[in-house]
């Protein structure tokens, strides 16, 4: 899929101005600029052969990229995508981190978090080297990339506010441990990161770097589940939480009011002509990753069903639906007021080589038909003859259906294919 670059650059401009002004009038900025005030258009326009580029390719590089490519060391040649696929989103000379990422993140006990989030608000859930970890959205939202290491893996947890994508990353690549930030350009409305070894650019929804030197590499998926708080806290009693002491921000307001309420994206971000209209562009889905193959899971499926049993390449998989309160974090001004719109977290169900069979009990809790266990919505088995066993989450993400098919064209969709 190719965006369409329009000659409104002006009006588009425009556009990006005020979006970034919303942003940081919500959230503030950890630099102390004002963001909205240094657009690309006050920097002299530089030409193809000032931006890295060989004379003879000037039409490779679009007009609206010059300014970055001049000021950036990335192998701009070395791609696996057309450049004009990526926009800006964050109107500056140079955006990288103008969204600040973390990279010392400060972490709570759950008592003390519990003292400021609302049970009903979203996090990202990861589990690693023993540690159980809650990543509030209220927090990602204003940052989009934390940078941390647990035992002895060094990883990225990501947040693209626009496709509502929560992924993590083992942040190791051609034998370099990578620092990632946010550079300020998208792609099909998703995050693409930049990493401070080579500026190369990578895809935020797939962790494969698209740009430089790196191109055609391919970040490490880590098992991550976007839950609810209430869920986290009474099951990981002795887990950490991302704090709010890991920033200087106005943590819990949404600068993206109203947006998943909309019947389509930002178009300054996504072609509309582009959109896959079998659902809603803003529906979500819980999508599976099976190394290179991908499937959806509509949540209007999942909740019409309870609890999914499927086998997809070569797996058996669950696909569990509950906590109907869960919080919108994209819609209403303050997180954790927003809407409900339930949670669905993806599980191979497979204990001990033993395939099993859930149905949803309506409780937020299942039962599988081999054994007559009882499971929790976090895929524990909390009373039965498996009591005590935790099923292994699948590598999925909760996000917007239009960014799913955009970056997986032809994936099976469950119910469709």
């Amino acid at each position: 899929m190719k965006p369409v670059i329009t000659p409104k650059a002006t009006m588009r401009r425009f556009a990006l101005l005020i979006t970034i002004a919303l942003f940081a009038a919500a959230c503030g900025n950890a630099t102390g600029e004002d963001v909205a005030a240094s657009p690309a258009t006050d920097a002299p326009e530089p030409t193809a052969a000032s931006a890295g580029a060989p004379a003879d390719a000037g039409t490779e590089i679009p007009d609206e990229l010059l300014a970055i490519a001049s000021s950036w060391p990335t192998d701009w040649g070395n791609r696996s995508i057309d450049l004009s696929e990526l926009l800006i989103g964050i109107p500056t000379v140079d955006p990288r981190d103008r969204i600040q990422p973390i990279d010392n993140p400060v972490y709570e006990d759950v008592a003390a978090a519990d003292q400021w989030l609302v049970h009903n608000e979203q996090g990202i859930l990861l589990e690693l080297a023993g540690d159980a970890l809650f990543y509030p959205i209220r927090i990602l939202i204003a940052h989009e990339i934390v940078n941390d290491q647990r035992g002895d893996v060094p990883f990225s947890l990501t947040y693209c506010p626009l496709c509502n994508t929560a992924t993590a990353f083992d942040r190791r690549a051609g034998g370099e441990v990578l620092r990632f930030g946010v550079s300020g350009l998208l792609r099909n409305s998703d995050l693409v990161m930049w990493d401070d070894t080579t500026v190369s650019l990578w895809q935020q929804n797939t962790g494969e770097a698209i740009v430089g030197d790196f191109t055609g590499a391919q970040l490490e998926f880590l098992s991550t589940a976007l839950v609810r708080w209430a869920d986290f806290r009474d099951n990981h009693p002795g887990g950490e939480v991302l704090s709010l002491d890991s920033g200087p921000f106005n943590y819990g307001t949404n600068s993206y009011v109203g947006y998943s309420s909309r019947t389509q994206p930002y178009e300054q971000f996504f072609d509309p002509e582009s959109l896959d209209d079998r659902f809603p562009a803003l529906s979500r889905i819980v999508g599976v990753r099976i190394g290179d193959e991908a499937k959806a899971y509509p949540f209007g499926t999942i909740a019409a069903e309870g609890a999914v049993n499927d086998e997809f390449a070569g797996q058996p998989i669950a696909v569990f639906w509950g906590a109907a309160e869960t919080a919108d974090s994209l819609d209403t001004a303050r997180i954790g007021r927003g809407e409900g719109i339930g949670t669905g977290i993806a599980f191979v169900r497979e204990v001990d080589g033993q395939k099993l069979t859930f149905a949803a009990n309506g409780d937020d809790t299942f039962t599988d038909a081999e054994t007559g266990t009882t499971w929790n919505l976090l895929g524990r088995a909390v009373d039965g003859r498996l009591a005590g066993s935790r099923l292994e989450t699948a590598i999925h993400q909760n996000e917007f259906w239009f960014a799913w098919a955009a970056f997986n064209d032809g994936a099976p969709v469950y119910g469709l294919d």
